[in-house]
């Protein structure tokens, strides 16, 4: 992780927001070079219609054959407390848009997510419909001339919004990452050291020991 070229992405369902919950917390705290894809269906699919953290509340699945009576995770509102320096939300119907969001969220220097809805057409089709305009849904994308994308309270009000709620980056700061900062630690530290290889450092560590 000390290196400060290297750049890493990933990608998950909405299974992210359970098991794999505390990953994206402490990934956001850090602030590392990743670009997370966090594709939201609203559905367990792979194991053929299992409630996830984000299926809504009435929704019938195997696990929850009378309908979900948990409240379902705010996504956004999570990935915003948790520190991610970039955040956005795209539709996967809306390709163009899509792929804007992707290539703004990889150029950015530091934890970037973007939560994209993606219709499970086997096991949750139309979940998406309301966002969709050919299906009379309404795609509405945030306005970055009034909406300042460096202010968290502005985006957490967003995240708030009514459903299907807004598309576009919601929050996008520059922060220090913690590749920058380590690679300035172990610079100084091989500064001290004169540059003595980890074996040598090693062994005059063990030596002052005795």
């Amino acid at each position: 992780m000390q290196d400060a070229v290297i750049r890493l992405a990933g990608n998950s369902q909405d299974g992210i927001q359970s098991i794999g919950g505390n990953h994206l917390d402490y990934a956001g705290r850090k602030n590392i070079r990743l670009t997370y894809v966090i594709m939201d269906n609203f559905v367990y699919g792979l194991t053929k219609k299992q409630t996830s953290p984000t299926s809504p509340q009435g929704f019938r699945s195997k696990t929850d054959p009378t309908g979900a009576i948990d409240r379902p995770t705010n996504p956004m509102r999570k990935l915003l407390s948790s520190g991610a320096t970039f955040v956005a939300r795209p539709h996967a119907s809306q390709i163009k848009h899509m792929m804007e969001m992707y290539e703004r969220a990889i150029s950015h220097d530091g934890f970037s997510v973007v939560e994209c809805l993606s219709e499970c057409v086997e096991f949750y089709k139309g979940a998406f419909d309301a966002a969709i305009p050919r299906k009379g849904g309404a795609f509405e994308v945030i306005d970055e001339q009034k909406h300042d994308v460096t202010d968290m309270s502005v985006a957490l009000t967003l995240a708030e919004g009514a459903w299907p709620g807004k598309f576009g980056v919601y929050y996008h700061k520059p922060e220090p990452t913690k590749n920058e900062l380590e690679k300035d630690l172990i610079d100084k530290a091989r500064a001290k050291t004169k540059g003595m290889s980890d074996v040598d450092l090693l062994k005059q560590t063990f030596a002052a020991m005795k």
